[in-house]
């Protein structure tokens, strides 16, 4: 993934971290010449947001050391490796204890042993920071520290000027700290200048930040992915942050009785649920806006959540509806979306990739259902997180469309069955209907925030040709619960 530009919350000089959306995370990076803390558990990340830190450095000419107190060096170098991070111009200070430490019998008759060790490990640093004036450092593990000072006083004095030291030295520092009940690490957190959280529940990996002196923010915890390549994070969606000026227009459908329905459209930068039971043909209408918006040269993207790919097409291209040219065209992307292969944080980073870098004006999801079942969190964080998403393509003036089923075929009405209906700015709905022994489809619309609708219902078919919608159907009554009648002298001659 490409990086992206950042805009900077703060006057200060910040530097990249070197981890794709950590910096949008950070308010545009580290602080120049500050110290931040890095702390979580065994295999959240801790080291590996270290190797990111000095590995963008050497990236950028700027030297960098690693100080390692428990990891052999080479360990470290040969599993970044196999990662995708090449460490080769990284400078390691390695600190920790080699095998000839269990061996060697040592006798500290006078001093403690603290005292005895902290002298030779000082002295190392400080003459390894001399030599290669480093820009960046990063301590694995700080807490380390505290095995050489004989009290907890001793310990964070000898934190603080260490941190001091490197900071007049020229150098942005990044530690981590190994926290347990044992040994608590809030004294770090208090001298840090920054303080980064990392957290792991089952499979998902998570990252929040509670300090950042002198920058804003982003608050909240954000997802975090571990894989080839290293980390990325993909921060919480603030809608608030993102807002570009568009007019709304409406959009036609290109069915000259839709368009009479809505009044001209749909508009630009609105939420448009089509609902409807199964095989009534939500999708399909979908697609028509997919067409209209291709036809007008603008990209769209259609997130399946359920149908097969390869199904789609075939359905699209059977009514006339191109969708093969369209992705030849590159007017229209298609994106299956497999069970659990996001969170719902990476799915609304890939649908802000698709608008941010590719322009796209009107994206489609089908269905919300699909949606809530395979994007992985919290069940209750389902529909807050499509608001948030639903909010931002809105104010970035894209036109949404979100496919929703209801389970009863027939029967008392109902527009949905998940509680979304206060997201739409329009609420279009299909229904079956049993007219005369024979089963047929109407459709209406319930909502329009922007304009008037036609406050009929219509016919609706799905023909070789297209959709087709018909008349007003203004001679039959009890259509909603879809067993409608003929009103008395309405539907025949008799």
């Amino acid at each position: 993934m490409a990086k992206k530009a950042v805009k900077q919350s703060t006057t200060l000089p910040v530097i990249g971290s070197g981890i794709p959306g950590l910096d949008e995370v950070l308010g545009g990076g580290f602080l120049q010449g500050r110290a931040s803390l890095v702390r979580g558990g065994p295999g959240t990340g801790k080291t590996m947001l270290g190797r990111h830190f000095v590995a963008e450095g050497v990236a950028n000419d700027e030297p960098a050391l690693f100080i390692t107190l428990g990891e052999k060096a080479e360990q470290i170098r040969t599993d970044s490796k196999a990662l995708g991070l090449d460490l080769a111009r990284v400078a390691f200070l390695d600190l920790s204890p080699d095998s000839a430490f269990f061996t060697k019998v040592e006798s500290y008759d006078i001093f403690t042993p603290a005292e005895v060790e902290r002298e030779p490990v000082t002295q190392s640093i400080i003459d390894e920071v001399k030599r290669l004036k480093p820009k960046r450092v990063f301590i694995d593990a700080m807490t380390q520290f505290r095995y050489l000072a004989p009290d907890v006083f001793q310990y964070r004095k000898q934190v603080l000027s260490l941190l001091r030291y490197l900071a007049e030295q020229g150098a942005t520092v990044l530690f981590s700290s190994e926290s347990s009940a044992e040994a608590p690490d809030e004294d770090l957190q208090f001298l840090a200048d920054g303080v980064i959280h990392l957290a792991r529940e089952a499979a998902d990996h998570s990252l929040r930040v509670s300090k950042l002196r002198g920058a804003a923010f982003l608050p909240g915890s954000h997802a975090m992915r571990i894989g080839q390549g290293g980390v990325q994070i993909f921060p919480q969606l603030r809608p608030a942050l993102h807002r570009r000026t568009f007019s709304p227009e409406p959009m036609p459908t290109g069915v000259p009785e839709l368009d009479e329905l809505l009044h001209g459209g749909v508009e630009r930068g609105t939420v448009t649920i089509i609902s409807g039971p199964s095989g009534v043909g939500k999708s399909t209408l979908g697609s028509l806006f997919i067409k209209e918006t291709a036809g007008r040269g603008e990209y769209s993207v259609l997130y399946t959540f359920e149908e097969p790919r390869d199904t789609l097409l075939h359905r699209c291209q059977s009514i006339n509806i191109d969708v093969t040219n369209m992705i030849k065209r590159r007017l229209l992307a298609i994106e299956s979306v497999e069970p659990l292969q996001y969170t719902q944080q990476e799915f609304a980073l890939a649908v802000r990739e698709q608008v941010e870098r590719h322009d796209a004006r009107l994206v489609m999801i089908d269905s919300v259902a699909g949606f809530g079942l395979s994007v992985r969190g919290r069940n209750g964080d389902v529909l807050s997180k499509l608001h948030a998403l639903c909010k931002y393509l809105t104010n970035m003036g894209v036109t949404v469309i979100l496919i929703n089923e209801v389970q009863d075929i027939t029967g008392d009405f109902r527009v949905t069955d998940t509680h979304i209906s206060y997201l739409a700015d329009n609420i279009i709905f299909l229904r079956y209907l049993e007219i005369e022994g024979t089963m047929q489809k109407a459709i209406g619309v319930l909502k329009k925030r922007l304009s008037d609708f036609e406050r009929t219902l219509r016919q609706f078919d799905i023909t070789h040709y297209g959709i087709k919608v018909g008349e007003p159907l203004s001679g039959l009554r009890g259509i909603l619960q879809g067993t409608p009648e003929w009103v008395k002298g309405k539907g025949d001659d008799g």
